[in-house]
C-alpha cells in the first residue's frame, strides 16, 4: 500500500486520488467534527464513489487512511485484549462544593503552596456519558484503538474506531509524532441516538434507553458493518504514551494541539482559577446541560500546568491533579417490594431493596443498594415502603430516604414488617457471618470456599504477584468452575490432563502447558502464599512482613492478636482479619490440602527485622548506577526500612539515580534528604550514624 508521490503527474490516477481524499476528509472534518458542512450529501457520494472506483482499477493506490477503509473488516469472533503502556486510570468524584474545596486544598498541599494565596489554574471540560478509548497514531497514522477496560488493559475495537467519521485516520501535520496516544470518549449525539431509536421503531426492534447503552453496544460490536450504521462520536481529553512530540506546558495548551491535528475536542472547555472559577464553571455548565447536543453527567477539573500534574501524580487508581464534578443525582419515588442480602466477590453482605420498577435517570432500576445493615437501620428502610431511588453520581442506584408519611399504619403498630436485621449465617454456603470491629461491612467467613467468593478468590490466587500460574485467565477459571471440576485452590493441584483437553478453546498442548505452569507454582514462598490466600487488608508489602517475622505458615496462623501487632504496619484490624480467616473452618481446611499439595515453602523467622534502616520510610526513583531498583528495595526490606511510591512529608530518604523525574523536585521541595548510591550504601552499613 502506497501513497501517491508528490512529483506524480496532476491527471494521474495518484494525484487524483490525492486531491480526492483531500476532499473527502476535508468534508469530514467540517461536518463531523466542526457541525458545518459545506459539501452536499450528493456531491460527497459521487467523490466518494469515484475514489472507490480508482482504487479498485489501481489497487497499489490503496492505503489504510483511505476514506474508503472506513468500514471493510470482517466480523471479529472476539476482540483482543490490548495492554495501556500507561494505565487508563478513573478519576475521583466530587459531589458538593465542600468536596471541591477540599480537592483544591489537596492540590495546594501537593504543590507545597497551602501556605500562600496563590490560587490553582485548572483546565476545565465537561464530563462526557461515554465509554473511555485509547486512540494510537503511529507517524501520525491511525493503528489502533482499545477501551479503557479495567485500566490497565482493555478490548481492541480498532475496526469499529475507524468507522467513527470523526475520527482521522491520519493526523493533520507534516511532521508527525513517531508515537501518539490520544484518549478520549466515544458517545452518541442526541439526535443521532433518536435517529437510532426511530429506525428500531419503525422495524418493530427493541429502542435503546439512552445514548451510552447505544454507544456502549455500538463500539463493541463484533461486526463493525454494525457500527457504521450507528453513528458514533469521539472527543478527545488528553494523551497517554507520546514519543517524538513536544508537549506544550499546560492541558489547555495540549487540548489546543489535538485540536491543530484535527482531532475533536470539546468547544465547552476553558481554563478556571481557583475554587470560585471551578464553580462558576460547573454552573454556568449545568445551566447548558440540557442544551447540549450530547449527555454529560458533570464537569472535569484538571491541574492545568503539566509540570504539577507530575509533582502531584497518583493515588490507587486515580490522579490527584484531576476530579469529577458530578451533577446532583437524578430521583425518583417508588415501593420496596423486598429487601435480599448479596455477597460480593470479597464476601461483603450487602443488603439490596428489589423495587417495584421505576424509570430514573435514563434507565429502568428494579434495584438498589441499601449499603450495610447500619445504612438500612438508619434509614429505616422495610418492605412497603415508599423510598426516593436516586442514580447516585448519575450510575449506581440507591435508596436515599423513606416516604415515612406514606408508610402503611399496620407496619408501625405490628411486628409484621419488622427492622431489617442482617443475617447471622452466609446466604450463600452457611458460613458464620463476622463483623470486625471498626468496619461498617458484615461478611462470610468462608473467604477460600464460599460460591459467592470462589471466582474471584481463584483468581486472585492464581495472579502473577501471587502464585502466578500462567495461562489461568477469568475465563478458564469460570469454566472449570461450571464443570466441577474445582471448588478451592487446592483443587488447582488435583486437575488432570483428560479433564482439561475436554474444555472449550483448550487443546492437548494447551492443558499441557497448564498443567506445568500449575507444577511450577509449587513450593511458592510463604510471603507469595499469605498473599494469594486473599485475606483481607493483607496486601503484598504486609504478606513479606507476616512471612519474614514468622516465617512459617502454622506459627502465623498460631499467633494471637498482640503477637501479629509486632509485625510492621499490622494493627488491630489486619489482625482482626487474620484471626477471624485462620479460626474459619472451611479456609483450614482448604490450607491443609494446600499443604499436602506442597504449595508453599517455610522460611526462617526473622522477627527483629530491627536493621540499619528499621522504621525508615524510603521512595526510589531514576536508575542507579549498578543496582536495579527490586535490588535496592530488597535491600531496603532486609533492614528493616520500607519502600512506598510516592514523596510526601513522611518519607525519609528519596534515593535517586539517573533521570530521576518528577520525585526529585517534590523531595528537594519538601528538605527530603536525596541519596546516590554511594550515600545509599553508606546508609545500609551505618543506619542512623549517616542520617
Amino acid at each position: 500500500m502506497t501513497n501517491p508521490a508528490a512529483g506524480d503527474a496532476p491527471d494521474s490516477p495518484a494525484a487524483r486520488v490525492q486531491a480526492l481524499r483531500a476532499a473527502i476528509n476535508e468534508a469530514n472534518y467540517r461536518y463531523y467534527v466542526l457541525d458545518a458542512p459545506t459539501l452536499p450529501d450528493a456531491e460527497y457520494d459521487r467523490l466518494l464513489r469515484e475514489l472507490q472506483a480508482i482504487e479498485a482499477e489501481h489497487p497499489e493506490l490503496l492505503s489504510v487512511d483511505s476514506p474508503t477503509q472506513r468500514v471493510g473488516a470482517e466480523p471479529l469472533k472476539a476482540f483482543a485484549e490490548v495492554a495501556h503502556t500507561i494505565p487508563m486510570l478513573s478519576l475521583g468524584n466530587a459531589f458538593s462544593e465542600a468536596d471541591v474545596v477540599a480537592f483544591d486544598r489537596r492540590v495546594r498541599e501537593g504543590l507545597a503552596r497551602e501556605a500562600s494565596n496563590t490560587e490553582i489554574e485548572y483546565a476545565v471540560e465537561p464530563k462526557f456519558d461515554g465509554l473511555a478509548v485509547a486512540l494510537h497514531y503511529q507517524n501520525g497514522l491511525f493503528v489502533r484503538g482499545a477501551t479503557r477496560g479495567d485500566g490497565f488493559s482493555g478490548e481492541d475495537v480498532s475496526a469499529n474506531l475507524r468507522t467513527i467519521h470523526s475520527i482521522p485516520m491520519r493526523l493533520a501535520t507534516d511532521d508527525p509524532p513517531a508515537w501518539l496516544e490520544v484518549r478520549g470518549e466515544v458517545l452518541m449525539l442526541r439526535s443521532d441516538f433518536e435517529r437510532l431509536n426511530d429506525i428500531a421503531r419503525d422495524k418493530g426492534e427493541k429502542t435503546f434507553v439512552n445514548p451510552r447503552n447505544a454507544a456502549a453496544g455500538s463500539l463493541r460490536q463484533l461486526d463493525p458493518r454494525i457500527s457504521a450504521q450507528r453513528r458514533l462520536s469521539f472527543f478527545a481529553y488528553g494523551v497517554g504514551r507520546v514519543e517524538g512530540f513536544e508537549l506544550p506546558e499546560t492541558h489547555a495548551a495540549v487540548m489546543d494541539r489535538l485540536a491543530e491535528l484535527r482531532l475533536p475536542v470539546s468547544d465547552e472547555r476553558s481554563v478556571a482559577t481557583g475554587v470560585a472559577g471551578l464553580m462558576r464553571y460547573f454552573t454556568a455548565l449545568g445551566e447548558r446541560r440540557d442544551s447540549l447536543p450530547f449527555d454529560i453527567d458533570g464537569a472535569v477539573y484538571k491541574v492545568n500546568r503539566l509540570a504539577d500534574q507530575a509533582v502531584l501524580g497518583f493515588v490507587a487508581r486515580a490522579p490527584r491533579f484531576a476530579i469529577a464534578h458530578k451533577y446532583p443525582a437524578q430521583e425518583e419515588i417508588t415501593q420496596v417490594e423486598a429487601i435480599d442480602v448479596q455477597v460480593g466477590r470479597t464476601g461483603a453482605l450487602t443488603p439490596v431493596a428489589r423495587l417495584k420498577p421505576v424509570f430514573v435517570g435514563g434507565v429502568t432500576v428494579t434495584n438498589a443498594t441499601l449499603h450495610n445493615e447500619d445504612e438500612v437501620r438508619r434509614k429505616d428502610v422495610r418492605v412497603g415502603d415508599s423510598v426516593i431511588v436516586r442514580r447516585a453520581g448519575d450510575v449506581i442506584p440507591e435508596v436515599a430516604g423513606v416516604l415515612l408519611e406514606r408508610r402503611p399504619m399496620r407496619d408501625l403498630v405490628t411486628p409484621e414488617f419488622p427492622p431489617f436485621r442482617m443475617p447471622t449465617s452466609c446466604p450463600e454456603c452457611g458460613a458464620p457471618v463476622i463483623r470486625l470491629e471498626g468496619e461498617s461491612a458484615a461478611r462470610c467467613s468462608n473467604g477460600l470456599s464460599c460460591p459467592a467468593q470462589r471466582k474471584q478468590a481463584l483468581i486472585h490466587f492464581v495472579s502473577r504477584r501471587a502464585m502466578d500460574i500462567d495461562g489461568l485467565g477469568e475465563k478458564l477459571v469460570e469454566q472449570l468452575l461450571e464443570r466441577g471440576l474445582i471448588r478451592t485452590p487446592a483443587d488447582l493441584y488435583r486437575l488432570q490432563r483428560e479433564e482439561l483437553a475436554g474444555l472449550e478453546r483448550m487443546a492437548d498442548k494447551s492443558a499441557d502447558n497448564l498443567l506445568r505452569a500449575i507444577e511450577s507454582s509449587r513450593g511458592k514462598d510463604l510471603a507469595r502464599f499469605i498473599y494469594a490466600l486473599g485475606i483481607r487488608n493483607v496486601g503484598e508489602q504486609t504478606a513479606k512482613d507476616l512471612a519474614r517475622h514468622f516465617g512459617s505458615l502454622d506459627a502465623l496462623m498460631q499467633a494471637d492478636s498482640i503477637a501479629l501487632q509486632q509485625v510492621p504496619d499490622v494493627g488491630p484490624v489486619v489482625a482482626q482479619s487474620m484471626l477471624a480467616f485462620f479460626a474459619e473452618p472451611h479456609n483450614q481446611s482448604v490450607i491443609a490440602n494446600l499443604r499436602l499439595a506442597g504449595a508453599w515453602k517455610d522460611g526462617e523467622a526473622q522477627p527483629s527485622v530491627a536493621g540499619n534502616l528499621a522504621g525508615m520510610t524510603f521512595v526510589l526513583t531514576g536508575t542507579l548506577p549498578t543496582l536495579s531498583r527490586d535490588q535496592a528495595k530488597a535491600l531496603i526490606e532486609a533492614e528493616g526500612g520500607k519502600v512506598v511510591g510516592s514523596v510526601s512529608r513522611k518519607t525519609d530518604f528519596v534515593v535517586a539515580g539517573a533521570d530521576p523525574g518528577s520525585k526529585l523536585t517534590k523531595a528537594q521541595e519538601l528538605g527530603i534528604r536525596i541519596l546516590d548510591q554511594a550515600a545509599f550504601h553508606e546508609l545500609i552499613s551505618n543506619g542512623e550514624k549517616a542520617k
